[in-house]
């Protein structure tokens, strides 16, 4: 940890774990040539992938599939002015089987907005960064 900026780099293992510390994260992905960013809801699942929770027939997941995206996730605490970000980069599918989207819906992992329903895409992290700020104790 580098003592004049407060930045410390996460491992990968503690970045998993803080993954899922949180219930809402940011995809990031390319719609119409521009970069867009996207909250949603997610779980990371035992296999290691971070599965989306998106509203049935959006363009998001076929903007998503196939392709490679970020996810974002993050907490800071503005009083103490400290916090984490974890930043997983890798490829996007829709999940199309039947019975893990059943899997996933009875498990309660819904979109923000869940009318017409839930569609779901899994990024399978080939890149996991994060970082951490400390507390300034001269504050």
């Amino acid at each position: 940890m580098d003592r004049d900026d407060r930045v410390e780099t996460l491992s990968e293992a503690e970045c998993l774990r803080l993954l899922g510390a949180v219930p809402l994260g940011r995809v990031v992905y390319t719609e119409h040539a521009l970069p867009a960013v996207l909250p949603v809801a997610f779980r990371l699942a035992e296999d290691g992938r971070v599965i989306l929770a998106l509203r049935t027939g959006t363009r998001v997941a076929r903007a998503l599939d196939g392709t490679v995206a970020a996810f974002q996730v993050d907490d800071f605490d503005p009083e103490g002015r400290c916090g984490w970000s974890v930043l997983v980069h890798g490829r996007a599918e829709v999940v199309r089987d039947a019975e893990e989207r059943a899997a996933l819906e009875s498990d309660g992992l819904r979109p923000w907005i869940p009318e017409p329903g839930p569609e779901y895409v899994a990024i399978t992290p080939e890149l996991v960064s994060g970082r951490r700020l400390v507390p300034d104790l001269a504050l």
